[in-house]
């Protein structure tokens, strides 16, 4: 049997049906990501036979006049009127020898020149001088021998002041003078400490090593030869 459809009907039948759309479900937010820690930077390693740097010296400052000496020390400076005492200076004078004598109150030294030795005693006196128990104008008879062994007494001014017994052996009479003239500067200066500077100076501490040079087989003296013969 037909159906009577009223106009209301026939357009619910015409309007399709939709489904309800469900709503898509809350998307949650993704959790925060934590950062990694930072890292430290790792300390420099110095290279193999690299020298370590070396702290720079602190500047050092220069002092013109007592102004800036009494700013750097931190003390004002003098005024014109107060006198400005100097720093003490530490001696440079060379340290006094002990005076050297015997028990009868005599100093005693040794001299040598070329192959001579002598031996020599001095003690306050006129200005005799006695070698080998002679009178030295005797025993030195030449005047320039005389002459070489007062040469100590004249440089540190005691001519006359000192008499001198001594003995001497070997070598000629040059070189008995110089012996004699080596041993009485050495005792000069062991009497006299304060006169050892003057002495020094004139080169009358140094024993003279000149010596005569020994002959050689084939020559006839040290150096030289036989007269040639061509034939």
């Amino acid at each position: 049997m037909a159906t009577d459809k009223t106009p209301a009907t026939e357009a619910a039948s015409e309007t399709p049906i939709t489904p309800e759309v469900q709503a898509a479900p809350e998307v949650q937010a993704a959790p925060e990501v934590q950062t990694a820690p930072e890292v430290q930077a790792a300390p420099e390693v110095q290279a193999a036979g690299e020298a370590p740097e070396v702290q720079a010296a602190p500047e050092t400052q220069t002092v013109s006049d007592l102004a800036d000496l009494g700013t750097l020390s931190g003390e004002a400076a003098p005024a014109g009127d107060e006198p400005v005492v100097p720093p003490p200076v530490k001696s440079t004078l060379a340290i006094m020898r002990e005076q050297e004598l015997d028990a009868q109150g005599r100093a005693y030294a040794t001299g040598r020149r070329k192959d001579a030795v002598s031996r020599v005693w001095i003690k306050p006196g006129s200005g005799k001088i006695t070698v080998n128990g002679r009178d030295q104008e005797v025993y030195f008879a030449r005047p320039t021998l005389r002459l070489v062994i007062n040469q100590p007494f004249g440089i540190v001014e005691r001519d006359g002041q000192y008499d001198v017994v001594c003995t001497v052996a070997g070598g000629g009479l040059s070189g008995q003078a110089g012996a004699v003239k080596h041993g009485i500067s050495q005792a000069l200066a062991k009497f006299e400490p304060a006169l050892r500077t003057t002495i020094k100076a004139a080169g009358f501490l140094t024993r003279d090593s000149r010596v005569v040079e020994r002959k050689k087989y084939g020559r006839a003296k040290a150096r030289k030869s036989f007269q040639f013969s061509k034939r």
